[in-house]
């Protein structure tokens, strides 16, 4: 099959949007199919205001002749964004079908970033940019029955996954506990919740992001340690004690799992994202005292954490999303068609 799918998000940034789709790519082109990513980098883009590290494509008249040069059999539209919008539009225009999916709360992210704008206002986007859509996927239950009730449809489930090739146990944390945050240092992570506790042992923040040189300079006790990737990243999971994950807006969290993978259990809010990857007291503590979490964490079974991880495969995940994509004219493909069978 020829596959399709237009992200906003895509490399050089560092996001679990990013993390997800590489995965996605990768097994599906190992299933045998034929697959494009239509991203910033076909294109060129302005840096997104307040987040130079978001790049917004601009010549989007490009973005029909790309569909139609490379004769996707289905399509894709994984972002909101310029990209999205575009390939919406040509698509819709010529009575074409495509699945699409939500991977952040984005009004949520909007509202904290800029409190003026209503949470309704953000659905309301939301609500327009999907509803031509055939397929809406979400990363769990909880997130299917929420977008419901904000007035989404035609929701279906597709669960992310870990890479236990690359995230795995390296031996037990020693020393000093040291509390890790790993992900982007915006304000909508909730990251001065983290910063904020007194915890024994060290704190670490991996990522980057516009916030990051105001907490530097506001938090010099924590060791910022930048973007991490690949055996880098797995090694800062695998020697902390906890991860520490502060947002109380995420729908997942691969980050969680990416930790639990590597027997690194996790402290959080108990909010949408913890609720759906952790186990309550087997692989993390979730509580609204951030720092009881973070010490109870400690006493869980490292082992544990990493052999519940391990139940979820990149290759299961792109196995369930290949059952939610339509052909173009609209019609689903079989399932084993569709999986390279």
């Amino acid at each position: 099959m020829r596959i399709l799918i237009v992200s906003d998000a895509w490399l050089p940034q560092v996001n679990g949007v990013v993390t997800s789709l590489q995965a996605l790519v990768s097994e599906l082109r190992g299933l045998g199919h034929l697959v494009k990513l239509l991203s910033p980098a076909d294109f060129r883009a302005l840096p997104c205001p307040s987040y130079p590290e978001i790049p917004l494509a601009w010549n989007l008249w490009k973005v029909g002749p790309a569909i139609r040069e490379f004769r996707p059999d289905c399509v894709h539209l994984a972002t909101e964004g310029p990209l999205g919008w575009a390939a919406r539009r040509w698509l819709v225009q010529r009575g074409l079908a495509f699945s699409s999916a939500i991977h952040t709360r984005f009004p949520e992210y909007v509202h904290s970033r800029w409190p003026q704008i209503p949470l309704s206002w953000g659905y309301a986007y939301l609500r327009r940019f999907h509803r031509p859509s055939q397929a809406v996927l979400v990363s769990t239950e909880r997130m299917r029955e929420e977008f419901m009730a904000q007035g989404l449809r035609r929701l279906q489930l597709w669960r992310k996954g870990v890479d236990c090739s690359l995230f795995r146990p390296q031996g037990e944390a020693s020393g000093e506990p040291v509390f890790l945050y790993v992900g982007r240092l915006a304000a909508e992570k909730n990251l001065r919740a983290f910063l904020d506790l007194d915890l024994p042992g060290e704190k670490y923040v991996v990522g980057d992001g516009p916030q990051r040189a105001e907490l530097q300079t506001a938090y010099p006790q924590a060791r910022f340690l930048g973007y991490q990737q690949g055996a880098e990243l797995a090694q800062s999971f695998a020697t902390a004690s906890v991860l520490v994950f502060p947002s109380r807006t995420d729908t997942y969290g691969l980050v969680m799992l990416e930790a639990l993978a590597c027997g690194t259990p996790v402290a959080a809010f108990p909010v949408a994202g913890p609720l759906d990857v952790l186990e309550p007291g087997l692989t993390g503590v979730m509580s609204e005292d951030l720092r009881q979490a973070c010490l109870d964490a400690l006493q869980l079974d490292r082992g544990l954490c990493a052999e519940r991880a391990a139940r979820q495969s990149w290759r299961t995940s792109a196995l369930e999303f290949l059952t939610h994509q339509p052909l173009l004219d609209g019609e689903l493909v079989a399932v084993e068609q569709f999986a390279g069978a």
